[in-house]
């Protein structure tokens, strides 16, 4: 008898066993894949989406948060960059774009952004690719009218000729609706950037939107920029941040972001603690579940033996079928992997309009599978060791 066919018939034998420590394998080995390759992708997307950009002015106050602000769309903006501070950066030898933009409205909770028409003809938000549209045409800057970022069309169930109404604020509260209101005359295409998530509409439309204070009609929430070199980011950084303290100029922006990844770094090896512990506690249950169904098999093991098996063949049936039990828990991990992934993709794109990849390879992908594995086939050593040493004649003496 061949060692495959014992173990498939064991596998069969204690099927209820086996379903269920297979699945707790599946669950530890989907958790591990999960939490890594989320850990890795953020990362290194968060850190190199920067919309084509190398730097932001903003005003005086924290370099992450201007950023956050400015190129995710995320947190408050630090406050206000007047119009001579635009119009000196913006020509300035060491500057090559400088886009404005002004932030403070949503339309039922998704930002407006006013911006001008140059941030979509212009800039390529990655080498070789510019922002570009699905449907209808780019706002006029002198009209009432905006560009839906493809994500926040989508869920606002906006298409080209409709019209809205603009609500004060970042949050939306449907009892701050401007009286102003807008037509839709574009949908961006899928850029899988941050402006995915935006609705956008001319600067000086946000800039002198009723409710808006006048005194401020010329000012911009921070200005993004096109460095001409790598020399002209540290000559600003140190025009602004060291010699000035009114603007805070944050460069570069990769560097930036993976503070905040160093920052919450405790928070991922915690999450990577838990996947290893639970993939240990579900390999335990393989020992467990086979060690417990010693008894019961010792008289299947001492007729085996009678039969002709070797001893090593009873010790590498039991220690194959631990591996083997792994082997399908960790098929099945894909699948959980699946949905944990495309769950945490789709928040995350939500909150940030950045895309994860689920079915990026990563080497997760080969070193989890062959670890649990293994991990499991260890497991199976104790109870295999327990059926090496059982006794012919005491097993296959009748039972009274």
């Amino acid at each position: 008898m061949t060692l495959p066919l014992i173990v498939r018939r064991s596998l069969r034998q204690h099927l209820l066993s086996t379903i269920i420590t297979a699945f707790s394998i599946a669950l530890a080995g989907g958790l591990l894949m999960s939490v890594w390759v989320v850990k890795v992708q953020s990362q290194t997307t968060f850190t190199q989406v920067n919309t084509g950009f190398d730097a932001v002015l903003g005003a005086r106050g924290s370099k992450l948060q201007l950023v956050l602000n400015s190129i995710f769309h995320l947190e408050t903006s630090p406050g206000n960059v007047s119009a001579a501070d635009y119009e000196f950066i913006k020509h300035d030898p060491m500057v090559k774009t400088a886009i404005p933009i002004a932030v403070g409205d949503n339309l039922r909770g998704y930002r407006i952004v006013g911006t001008v028409p140059e941030l979509f003809t212009s800039v390529e938000y990655t080498p070789g690719k510019k922002f570009s549209l699905a449907d209808g045409r780019l706002f006029d800057p002198a009209k009432k009218e905006a560009v839906i970022g493809s994500f926040a069309a989508r869920k606002l169930g906006l298409k080209v000729g409709d019209i809205f109404h603009p609500f004060h604020g970042l949050i939306f509260d449907a009892n701050n609706q401007h009286p102003d209101v807008y037509v839709v005359t574009g949908l961006l295409a899928p850029s899988n950037t941050p402006a995915d998530k935006v609705v956008w509409i001319p600067l000086h439309g946000l800039q002198t939107m009723a409710g808006h204070d006048p005194r401020a009609a010329t000012d911009v929430s921070a200005v993004l920029l096109q460095l001409t070199s790598p020399m002209a980011g540290f000559r600003l950084d140190l025009l602004y941040n060291k010699q000035g303290n009114r603007l805070t100029f944050a460069y570069p922006i990769g560097a930036i972001m993976s503070e905040l990844f160093s920052k919450i770094g405790w928070f991922d090896q915690v999450l990577t603690l838990i996947a290893y512990l639970v993939a240990l506690v579900s390999t335990g249950g393989v020992l467990v579940a086979i060690y417990n169904s010693m008894s019961a098999r010792r008289r299947d093991i001492a007729i085996l033996r009678a039969l002709g098996a070797h001893r090593r063949t009873i010790f590498g049936a039991i220690v194959l079928e631990a591996a083997a039990i792994g082997l399908l828990g960790m098929i099945a991990a894909f699948a959980v992997y699946a949905v944990i992934v495309s769950v945490v993709a789709a928040i995350i794109r939500a909150q940030t309009g950045v895309l994860l990849d689920p079915w990026a390879f990563n080497r997760v992908m080969l070193w989890a599978p062959f670890g649990m594995i293994a991990l499991s086939a260890l497991s199976g050593l104790v109870p295999a060791w327990k059926a090496y040493r059982t006794d012919i004649a005491d097993n296959l003496a009748p039972v009274s």
